[in-house]
Formats: structure tokens, C-alpha cells, sequence
């Protein structure tokens, strides 16, 4: 699993703000409130401004932060590039003009009221004018194919001149938003709970300190059955030790919603190393993830591949070196799902055939699928190395996946070569604990984490998925706004556990989150997705 560091590195960004900007701060209400208006059809549309948003029809830019007292607004997208819009206004009113920092308005009597007032994805700061209108249709001008129309307020609503001090967006790369970017949604949203199915203190998570991170979610028959890492840690211990003393569980369901937990299958020791490279007199069971549980239907019994980490006090990341075990089911056919399993087998570790880009984390979790000729495997890496000579201490930023071969879910696993590893088509910064599944059409479909927004981390903040043919070549990654459906509880969102079939296009995803900042404990969540085929044949054609 991903260690995250305190600080990917220090930027400093300027901000110079007048005094007035700071005098007036005050002044401004919790809300801007909107003044509802009309579009003229053949020439825009409008969209809430919310985290995210698209303000450019066609755009991967997409709007993620944005000033408090902006929220409950209206925008305008222009269909064309025509840089105006006609907009009937019932009143007199002031139009907000959002436009990057740098480039300014030249209608009279426009004045500037926000700087850094946005946050988009690519692109610079943005600043935040108001225009005057009168009542009747108005021919609205932003005059920059970068500028768009925030919202609509009455002439006598105050708003004075501050800055909202946000971010530059230069540090997030724009990326596709799946119904919001492009058009295509592959998955309409049903719904979910609109707070955690497992959550501190219910039944099971006695014992359990810090919550739960990634695994897997498989179904057999009616029941569910889910094997999160689940966060020991210790009582009276910090919270850091709750990513060492970890352990696999075992819950099933009859929903996905009402858990109860039924055992452990691992317990990893909690032990720290004694040396800083990769030395067989560390315990390299320290802390055990990443339980991806796959039936193999030739050998009718369940596979589960789980990762053992070193762990170092010291050196970042904490969580080092990585291998890969498999272990069977004693139990023949689909029943055997509880176990009993053993320690399994070594099947992919830290070596001669490892590549730099696997780094100081690798390898940091396997999941296999069947392609025409055999089987491949996604497996990841962290913090890599540049070149050898940067091992084991001089480590860079990045979580990446690869693919490995073999001809059999049993190995041995051949890591292919750097000609496709790391796969990065699907996101070239950040990809984490993919879970594979062969559709109906023959198609493929990887769910995974695509990365924290927050702690200096510029990633989606949403769980992932990417599109293949034939198991090679992955699509550019597409994020899911579960937030657009249902209640936001989380303030991080992680890994999704699975995508399991329910019928009719239907699928349930159970994923791990973090609810607020600095909570230890971190809960499981559940939601329902419907999946398009039209939209699925549309974008595999793409590829």
C-alpha cells in the first residue's frame, strides 16, 4: 500500500494581496445568492459550481477549488468559441466573469472582486470580475476562449474586493471525469449509503485502531465476503504504527451494507527492520496488504495473493520492499471462499529482474486476469529509483503499475519488459491497487485508486477506471463522481474493493475512505453504479 509523505516538496507561491483586499475580507457574505436567468439555447447551457465542474464544453479542465461564497451558483458553458452568450436577466444584475490571472476585462465598468477566486485544473489562478447588466437580453462577453461566466447576482448584493488565496492549478493535470468532461458516462450513479456501512465502534472493529484500507469484495451465491486490511495498530500507540501491526480480515454480508466480521486470515508481525536495505534479517512480514482474492476455475478453488512489506522506521517510504505470496483454499469449489488457506508461496519479489520504476515500495500489489494466451498480472511500484545507484535511500515520487505473464494462475510470473512497463496510459503519476474484470463482451475493466486531493497530493480524489481490448493496452484513466449522487461523507477517497455484477448492468463497489482529516479510524463505504453498453462500445472503439 501507498505511504504517503508528509510533503511531496515545498512550493512557494506568492500572493500579493492589497490592503483593502485584506480590509474588505469580512465583508463578504457566507453565499453569494444567484439571480435566476435564461440562456439562449443555441449558445450555452449552465452548470453548478461545485468540486469539481466543467466550465469548457469539450475541456478536461475542470474546476476543484473555488471560494466558499461561490457555491450555491449558477455557471454558464458557451457551446461555441465565440467567447459570448445572450442571457436574459429579469432584473438589473451583476454577471461574474471568471478569467485567469494575467488577462483582464475591458467592458466598462467592470470591476475586480476575487482574485484566486478558482482553482482549474491546468491552468493558472483565477481571478473573479462583476459586470453590470440591465433587464432583457444582454449580449454577455468574457473575450478570452479561457474565460467563462460564474454566476449571475443582484445589482444591490455586496461584494467586495478580497483574495481567496487558492491554489495554482498547474499542479493537478486536467484528467476525464466520466459523464461530466466528455459526455460519455459510462456509469450513472444509483445511489448508496450516505454514510459508512463499517465505521468505529459497530461490531467487528473491536481491536481494529485505525480503520481499514484496500483488498478485495467477491459475492458467492447471496453473500458477500470482503477481506480489507484492517488497521490494527495498538492501543496507547501512535497512529502510524496502525499501517505496521496490520492484519487481513474476513467479513461477509447479506447487502453489502450490514457487515459482521468472521475471522483473520493473516496477522503480520508489527515488527520494524534492523537494517535499511533489503536484508533477510529484517522481518519481511512486518506488515502484510492488498488481499486480492481471484477463483481459479481449473484448479476449483480460491487464490488469494496478499502483499508483505519491511518496514523501516526511518526512511521514506516507511513500507519497503514488497512481496507478493499466494495462497489456496483448502476447501475445494466456490464454499471454499472462507479458507482455511495457508502461507502460501512467494511468487514476485524485489530482485534481479526488477525494474527502477518499482522503486523502494515494490512490489506493492498483484491481481491477475486471463488474457487469450495465458495470464497477465498488474503489479505496482513506488517511490522509484532513477537508476540502480539510487538504491535503497535516493528514492523519487510516483505509484505505477506493470504488467507480469505466465501461463498459469500458479507462475512463474515474467515481468514484462520496459517497452510496456510502467503502464502509463491510464495515468502517467498515480495508479493504485487495480482490480481486473473480463466483461461480457470480452472487454476489460480495471477499477483502482486514483489518488488523494489534499497533503500535497494533486491527484482526482476519486476512484478510477480504465478500458482495454486485450489486456495490454489500457485507456486514459476516467474517475467516477460518486459525490454528484450521494451524500459526501468522505473527505479522501481510496480504494475501491471491487466492481461485482448485480444484473441488469447493475454493480455494487465497496471502498475504503478517510470521513475527516485527522480521524484515525477509517471507514468503508458502498455504492451502486449502472453501467452504460452503448457507452462502453463507444469508448472501446477509441482504443
Amino acid at each position: 500500500m501507498m505511504n504517503y509523505r508528509s510533503l511531496f516538496f515545498n512550493i512557494s507561491v506568492l500572493f500579493v494581496v492589497t490592503a483593502s483586499f485584506n480590509a474588505a475580507a469580512q465583508e463578504m457574505p457566507v453565499t453569494l445568492k444567484p439571480v435566476t436567468f435564461n440562456v439562449k439555447p443555441s449558445q450555452g447551457y449552465t452548470f453548478r459550481l461545485m468540486n469539481p465542474c466543467y466550465p469548457f464544453t469539450g475541456s478536461k479542465n475542470a474546476i476543484i477549488r473555488l471560494a466558499p461564497a461561490l457555491t450555491e451558483l449558477t455557471g454558464v458553458r458557451s457551446n461555441d468559441a465565440s467567447n459570448a452568450v445572450q442571457l436574459k436577466f429579469p432584473s438589473s444584475v451583476n454577471v461574474l466573469i471568471a478569467l485567469p490571472q494575467g488577462l483582464q476585462l475591458h467592458t466598462a465598468n467592470t470591476q475586480l472582486v476575487i482574485d484566486s477566486a478558482f482553482t482549474v485544473t491546468g491552468l493558472p489562478p483565477y481571478s473573479l470580475y462583476k459586470v453590470p447588466y440591465k433587464k432583457g437580453w444582454q449580449n454577455v462577453s468574457y473575450e478570452s476562449k479561457e474565460g467563462f461566466i460564474a454566476g449571475v447576482i443582484g445589482a444591490d448584493q455586496q461584494l467586495s474586493m478580497q483574495s481567496a488565496h487558492l491554489p495554482d492549478g498547474r499542479l493537478w493535470r486536467p484528467y476525464i471525469t466520466d459523464g461530466l468532461t466528455d459526455g460519455h458516462r459510462l456509469f450513472e450513479i444509483i445511489g448508496g449509503p450516505d454514510k459508512p456501512v463499517i465505521d468505529e465502534g459497530m461490531p467487528g472493529t473491536e481491536g481494529v485502531q485505525g480503520g481499514f484500507e484496500g483488498g478485495t469484495c467477491v459475492k458467492v451465491g447471496n453473500t458477500y465476503h470482503m477481506f480489507p486490511t484492517e488497521r490494527a495498530g495498538e492501543i496507547g500507540v501512535e497512529p502510524y504504527y496502525d499501517r505496521v501491526k496490520t492484519r487481513i480480515g474476513h467479513w461477509e454480508s447479506p447487502d453489502a451494507i450490514h457487515w459482521k466480521r468472521v475471522g483473520t486470515i493473516y496477522q503480520a508481525s508489527g515488527k520494524y527492520a534492523i537494517a535499511e536495505e533489503d536484508n533477510p534479517m529484517n522481518d519481511r512480514r512486518g506488515a502484510i496488504w492488498s488481499y486480492n482474492a481471484v477463483f481459479n476455475e481449473k484448479e476449483d478453488r480460491w487464490y488469494g495473493y496478499y502483499l508483505a512489506y519491511t518496514v523501516d522506521r526511518n526512511i521514506q517510504p516507511n513500507h519497503s520492499f514488497g512481496r507478493i505470496w499466494c495462497t489456496k483454499s483448502q476447501t475445494k469449489g466456490m464454499e471454499g471462499i472462507g479458507g482455511p488457506y495457508d502461507e502460501g508461496q512467494l511468487i514476485m519479489e524485489p530482485g534481479l529482474d526488477a525494474q527502477p520504476w518499482e522503486g523502494r515500495q515494490g512490489v506493492a500489489s498483484f491481481y491477475p486476469y486471463p488474457v487469450q494466451d495465458g495470464w497477465l498480472g498488474f503489479y505496482a511500484g513506488a517511490y522509484p529509483f532513477k537508476t540502480w545507484a539510487d538504491y535503497p535511500k535516493k528514492t523519487g515520487t510516483g505509484w505505477f503499475i506493470g504488467l507480469a505473464k505466465s501461463a498459469s494462475m500458479d507462475g512463474p510470473w515474467k515481468r514484462l519488459d520496459t517497452t510496456v512497463n510502467p503502464v502509463k496510459s491510464i495515468n502517467p503519476e498515480f495508479v493504485e491497487n487495480p482490480i481486473v474484470y473480463k466483461l461480457q463482451n470480452g472487454a476489460y475493466i480495471t477499477v483502482f485508486d486514483g489518488g488523494p486531493d489534499g497533503g500535497a497530493h494533486h491527484f482526482p480524489n476519486m476512484i478510477g477506471y480504465t478500458l482495454s481490448k486485450d489486456g495490454i493496452h489500457w485507456s486514459e484513466a476516467r474517475y467516477i463522481p460518486l459525490h454528484t449522487k450521494v451524500k459526501r461523507w468522505w473527505s479522501t477517497m481510496r480504494t475501491p474493493l471491487c466492481l461485482l455484477p448485480e444484473g441488469d448492468n447493475v454493480y455494487t463497489i465497496v471502498y475504503a475512505a478517510y470521513n475527516q482529516p485527522n480521524k484515525r479510524f477509517r471507514p468503508m463505504g458502498m455504492v451502486k453504479v449502472k453501467m452504460d453498453p452503448a457507452v462502453l462500445e463507444e469508448l472501446l472503439k477509441g482504443l
